[in-house]
């Protein structure tokens, strides 16, 4: 049995995906929450992802695709650094709060993908402001207002 270059990139590519299914999915079952949800909780969300992509990700080891090629450096360099902000930005989630770690992330995606600085923190500020009163005023979710915040309070 012979595999192409994409088939092999696939593989891995899924192998890698599943793991970062089990973190997040590990991350999600340690959340601490001191007050009481509905039935369902705040792990639900990460944990319905986190199965998801194991799924499609298993899809790519078990059937990987015809034909593909690995990223050229620069565009590997690029996802590289975006897995570092969506890691940094995990990290940080409770610490700086929702609003300031999402308006972090977003603006250094936006200028990794070359957005000038004023377009880049337009949105920033409309995706964090927006998704915060979507969450927390439209779902009803609590999102965490930042360590920082609290502290000054």
């Amino acid at each position: 049995m012979t595999f192409h270059k994409g088939q092999v990139a696939d593989r891995i590519m899924g192998m890698v995906l599943i793991g970062l299914a089990a973190f997040v999915a590990v991350q999600a079952l340690r959340l601490n929450v001191p007050f009481s949800y509905d039935p369902v909780g705040p792990r639900a969300f990460p944990l319905g992802l986190a199965l998801l992509l194991s799924m499609l990700a298993l899809v790519l080891v078990v059937r990987p695709g015809e034909s593909g090629e690995w990223p050229h450096r620069a565009m590997a360099l690029r996802l590289l650094a975006v897995l570092a902000i969506l890691l940094v930005y995990a990290l940080f989630f409770t610490r700086l709060g929702f609003v300031v770690t999402t308006l972090l992330a977003v603006v250094a995606l936006a200028r990794l993908f070359a957005a000038a600085w004023a377009k880049a923190l337009v949105t920033g500020v409309t995706m964090a402001l927006g998704s915060y009163f979507l969450f927390t005023r439209g779902l009803g979710i609590s999102l965490p207002v930042g360590e920082w915040l609290g502290a000054l309070l």
